[in-house]
Parts: structure tokens; sequence; C-alpha cells
């Protein structure tokens, strides 16, 4: 495939697309053998049915794997630094998109399937924020060291992880074949999702309800070859959307995204587009799928100064508003929120059956009445959690208004850039304008006559 550059010589533009098409074959093709097992495993579930609780069958004790050896924790922390610095090394200084490319096969292969997809930097969130809350929670060593190792590299280095290390965007990024761009006017709007969903991951951890980036994770079910019937049909739907939109869980959905974003704008280094001057081919527009690469702005402001910094100052005055506004709106939602956790559901449940409105009881309700437990105590421990939701919704909505009323702010404020530029904060450092820049390949032949003199 050649494209033609205005007043340049033609660049020849290599495509992965083959090494792609062939990568997506055999992902289809484990998928089906997969399928197929899970087929026969939920035949031989209806051949043999659960027992009769309602019998004098003794349940058998509860027993749990053993926790893997220290040693493939050390394995794990020491490869996702060899990891780390070797996708860094890639993007910023080798500049290689076919590295980039084969270091993502190796992610998907080993922290995907081998490791099963845990723990993850994406779920160590919710280890955090538990360990933070609950003193009894014992924090393990490798959820911190994956939680906090991606953002310091990516405080130097930009959102290197995400390119090629993290293996939930690895996956995504093997079917990307024909991505299409998301209109600029929607981006604003879905990159807020990311905001709502790490909000409530932390909330129903930090109240001990549940893990929920672990429940609603798409592809841990292909990792750990085991899913339940919806979750293969949610991971199926983001991998097939994944063909037309780029990473669609990585840049809409993924909530360590949030805390990447926010520290790649800080980064020391990041990926370039062009090795030197731009000139403005523009190029790399049709190279990153993700709509990551900002436009030079023309050399005068659309408006004056003066009345940028009155829109200004009213943006910074609704932004309280909007904090209160929303942390209202989410501390009144408590109550069905709060059904999340077991112990108000099992409250509910006992309330129901106890005012006749149900009449059927539930194993858990009547394992609880066989422990003697006070009603009142039971419903005291509800009421409790779900104060601490009300109280969670004021700070979860007080947190959302105030990321709302920043991105209207950056939308308001207009800036001026004289290049093309990559959007540190939405640059996934993947390489993919490398190939498209007519500079690159004159950095590339320089290199190769340098190499081929010595």
């Amino acid at each position: 495939m050649t494209k033609t550059i205005p007043n340049q010589r033609p660049v020849k533009v290599r495509s992965y697309f083959e090494f792609r098409k062939k990568t997506l074959t055999l992902l289809l093709l484990f998928v089906c053998c997969w399928l197929t097992v899970e087929s026969e495993f939920l035949y031989s579930q209806s051949r043999f049915p659960k027992p009769e609780f309602e019998s004098d069958y003794q349940q058998p004790r509860t027993t749990t794997p053993a926790p893997r050896h220290d040693f493939y924790e050390y394995l794990d922390s020491g490869m996702l630094l060899i990891a780390l610095i070797l996708a860094s090394f890639l993007a910023l200084k080798r500049r290689s998109r076919r590295g980039l490319f084969y270091l993502t096969i190796f992610s998907v292969i080993y922290f995907g399937f081998w490791r099963k997809g845990c723990i993850c930097s994406i779920g160590a969130i919710q280890n955090i924020t538990l360990a933070l809350f609950d003193s009894n929670y014992v924090l393990p060593i490798s959820a911190i060291f994956f939680f906090i190792i991606p953002l310091i590299f990516t405080l130097f280095f930009g959102r290197t992880f995400c390119a090629a290390v993290c293996p939930l965007g690895a996956i995504q990024d093997l079917v990307a074949l024909r991505p299409l761009k998301v209109p600029v006017w929607l981006q604003p709007v879905l990159t807020f999702i990311p905001y709502l969903y790490l909000g409530l991951a932390v909330l129903f951890a930090a109240t001990g309800t549940t893990f929920l980036i672990c429940q609603l994770d798409p592809f841990v079910g292909f990792f750990r070859l085991s899913a339940s019937f919806q979750m293969i049909i949610f991971g199926v739907s983001f991998l097939i959307l994944g063909i037309f939109v780029a990473r669609p869980y990585c840049r809409f959905l993924c909530p360590y995204a949030v805390l990447l974003r926010w520290v790649s704008r800080l980064s020391k280094w990041h990926v370039s587009i062009t090795p030197d001057d731009c000139i403005h081919c523009r190029l790399c527009e049709d190279a990153c799928p993700y709509g990551a690469i900002l436009e030079p702005t023309s050399e005068k402001l659309p408006e004056s100064r003066s009345k940028s910094l009155r829109r200004l100052v009213l943006v910074v005055l609704l932004i309280p508003v909007l904090m209160g506004l929303f942390g209202f709106s989410l501390s009144q939602l408590h109550i069905p929120l709060s059904r999340m956790h077991p112990t108000v559901r099992l409250a509910e449940q006992i309330q129901l059956e106890n005012t006749g409105k149900l009449e059927e009881t539930t194993l858990e309700s009547r394992t609880f009445r066989g422990t003697g437990t006070p009603l009142s105590e039971l419903f005291d421990t509800a009421f409790g959690i779900q104060q601490n939701f009300k109280s969670g919704g004021w700070i979860l909505g007080a947190f959302l208004g105030f990321i709302f009323g920043l991105k209207i702010m950056s939308l308001s404020v207009p800036r001026q850039r004289m290049d093309y530029e990559p959007d540190r904060t939405e640059c996934l450092s993947c390489g993919r304008c490398f190939e498209y820049c007519p500079r690159e390949h004159v950095r590339l032949k320089a290199l190769k006559r340098r190499v081929s003199f010595l």
C-alpha cells in the first residue's frame, strides 16, 4: 500500500494486517474449542443435578485451592517489570511497532492465559481499596506491585503499559483489524463512563460488597477457560466490537485507565509521532485508531483572551454546583446500590418472609435462622451498610461532578498547537503512527546506512 504526500516522495507503509489476521484466526479457533468444552461441562451438570437440600443430605466441607507459591508471585512481578522496560524501550527509543506487536502476543499468552488474568493491575484497585477500609484484609504483595509499578512507568514514559503489557488491552489490539474512528464530539462523553465505573468499583470494594471489576471483566472467562454464558456473550461482543472500534474496553470502560490518564499527563517522556520536525503531512491521522492525535490550531485564537477568561471563571463557579447535584443524586440511590451487599439482601429477604410477602424461603435465610442470631442485629448491620452507601454516594457524586466540570473546562478553553501531537492522556503508545511518518522513514534509512558503513 502506497500513500502519496504532497511535495514529498511516495512513502511505502508497512502493514501488520496479515499478522493480525492470523492471530484472529487462531483466537477464533481457540474460542470454538473452549465453547465445546464449556458445553460438555454444562451437559455433565444436567446429567448429575444438585442434591436436594431439604433432605438429610450433609453438605461437604468447602475447600479452597492452595495459594500460589511465592516463587510464582516473584516471577510474575519480575515479568511485569521486564515487559514494562521492554515496552518503554520499544516505544520511545527503538520506535518499533513490530516489536510492540510481538510483545503484545507474549502478554496475552503469559499474563492472560498462563496467569489467568489475575492479579491484574485493573483489579488491584479493589484490593488496595479494601485494604484501606478493612484492617482484617491481608493485601497481597503482588497486588501492590501490579498496581503501583505501571503508574510509575507511566509517570516517566507515558502509557507504555497499555501499549503491549496489559493482557486486556493486548487481546483487543490483536483483533483491531478494521477500526473506525469514533466521532470527535462523542469521545468526551464516552470517556466519562470509566470515571463512573471506577467510582462504583471503589464504593463496592470499600463497603465489602463485591469486586465489581472482576465480576464484569469481559476477557477473564477466556483466560481462565471458564465463565457463565452471559459473560461469554459479553466477552465475545467486546471482541467483535473491537474489530471496528479499537480497544473499546480500554478507551471507554477501563477504570485503571482513569489513573493512567492522570499520570500520563505529567509524564516526563512520551511517545512522539515524528522523530524530529513535523511536516504536516497528516498521514498520522490515518494511522491512529484511537483519535489520540491532536491537530494544530490556527495561529490566531478564535476569541479574545478576556472572553475565554470569563468563560473559565463561569465554569469554575459551576463546578461546586455540579458536585452538589451529583452528590445528592447518587446519595438517593443508596438503597438500590446497597442491595448488592449480601447482608442487605439477606435482611430484606427475612423481612419479606416475616411480613408474609414471601412464602418461599431461601437457603441463606434458613441458614441464618439456624444460627440463632437476633434479627435486630442483622437489621442494624444492614442499616449501617445502607448509611455507608449513602455517605459513599455523596463522595462519589461529588467526584463525578468535579470530573464533569473539568471536562467542560477543557472543552471551553482553547489551546494553541503548532504541530500534530499525541494526546498524552489518550495516546496508548502503540506506535502505529511511526510507520506512517515520512520523517521516521528518513531516520530509518539514515540508521541503515550508518549500520552498513560500520
